[in-house]
């Protein structure tokens, strides 16, 4: 009896244990002979405004340089003699007329040697008008035979010997009083004082600057375009000048192309001239020049923000065939006025490409273009994809 009680006990542990480890070891457990369930694909969603077709479009070319603004009409007032500047009646930003004296030097040393020269033009004179008599006195002693021919020539060479003298102290006493005249510290145009290179008091070489004058009612801008870009170019085209400090552009025109690329590049220059009658702008202030050029044909284009990617590797994302692909692209003209760039390869006329950058996208991915996002349970697992 005893031993049929222990082999029923046994029995009964035997079998308690086999039903624990059937409880464990139920189905789809992993590591005790059970299956991992399979997880469902997840189909991304994208609504229709945040996908874009390719649209056909003219991408007009716009032609950029830069550059400071410069005074073509700019002149500097130098001093024609040396001596002392005793007033200057100027300073920066002074308004000036063509005519107008700006100021004074001291000219004691001038007028002394304008006294010398006329004082030795007074004694060249003098030996000509004696030279002259005697000639003259002479012929007649010629004509009746006191002198020989021999006597004569010399007195006739005297006598251009002294016309040569007084015409060379005659021209030395011109040279002075032009020197004296061109010393006066005119204005030479209309304009506004730039800089001033000197002061009252000090003591002034010959042709040492003293003002700065430029006329401000036109304005340069100079710059470089490719040697690829220039034969589009031609003088007498309108430009669109944009200067710092100015919240709208101004209206120029491109003056000149010059014959040759610059030594060492592959550019050549171009200058802008830009009206400034109201005298807002200043020369050295930095401005851009764009030159805008039609384009007659119609290009393949998207909006800017379907590109992405590192330049030279610029991709887009197309929903094809219910399915994710990232399409590598080659890029040509941009429009950015309008947000658009040309595609030349990577996508076609039709196709369905993300209009927005967005996160953890994968090449191969199921996708789909919903008006609403999907509200049925019984539906297929999808996700919202979230832009950037």
């Amino acid at each position: 009896m005893h031993r049929k009680a222990l082999a029923w006990g046994a029995a009964v542990t035997l079998a308690a244990g086999v039903a624990v480890a059937a409880v464990v070891a139920g189905p789809g457990l992993p590591g005790l002979g059970g299956k991992k369930a399979d997880k469902p694909e997840v189909t991304l969603e994208f609504r229709a405004s945040e996908v874009v077709r390719p649209r056909r479009a003219a991408m007009p070319l716009e032609l950029s340089f830069s550059g400071p603004l410069v005074a073509p009409q700019t002149a500097v007032v130098r001093s024609k003699a040396a001596g002392t500047l005793l007033t200057l009646a100027v300073a920066e930003g002074s308004r000036v007329r063509a005519g107008q004296v700006l100021g004074t030097l001291d000219l004691a040393e001038l007028d002394s040697r304008l006294g010398e020269r006329a004082a030795m033009l007074e004694s060249a004179r003098a030996r000509l008008a004696q030279a002259q008599h005697d000639h003259a006195a002479n012929e007649a002693l010629a004509t009746q035979g006191f002198i020989s021919a021999n006597a004569l020539q010399a007195s006739r060479t005297a006598l251009d010997a002294a016309q040569a003298q007084w015409r060379a102290a005659q021209a030395q006493v011109d040279t002075v009083r032009v020197t004296r005249r061109d010393a006066a510290l005119l204005a030479p145009i209309d304009g506004v004082v730039a800089k001033r290179h000197a002061l009252p008091g000090e003591k002034l070489a010959a042709e040492q600057p003293v003002v700065t004058l430029v006329d401000l009612a036109t304005l340069e801008l100079a710059g470089a375009v490719g040697t690829h870009e220039v034969s589009r170019l031609a003088p007498g085209m309108p430009v669109q000048v944009s200067v710092e400090g100015l919240d709208a552009p101004r209206a120029a025109r491109l003056a000149r192309i010059a014959p040759a690329a610059e030594p060492g590049t592959r550019s050549i220059g171009v200058t802008a001239v830009l009206p400034n009658p109201d005298e807002r702008l200043r020369a050295g202030q930095y401005a851009t020049a764009s030159v805008v050029l039609d384009d007659p044909v119609q290009r393949l284009t998207l909006p800017v923000s379907a590109i992405s990617g590192a330049p030279g590797q610029e991709g887009a994302w197309v929903i094809d065939g219910g399915a994710l692909v990232r399409r590598a692209v080659v890029l040509g003209r941009r429009d950015p006025a309008a947000g658009r760039v040309e595609v030349l390869q990577g996508v076609a006329d039709g196709d369905v490409v993300l209009g927005a950058r967005f996160d953890h996208l994968r090449d191969g991915a199921k996708a789909v273009v919903v008006d609403e996002p999907a509200v049925s349970a019984a539906s297929a697992p999808a996700v919202r994809s979230t832009a950037n």
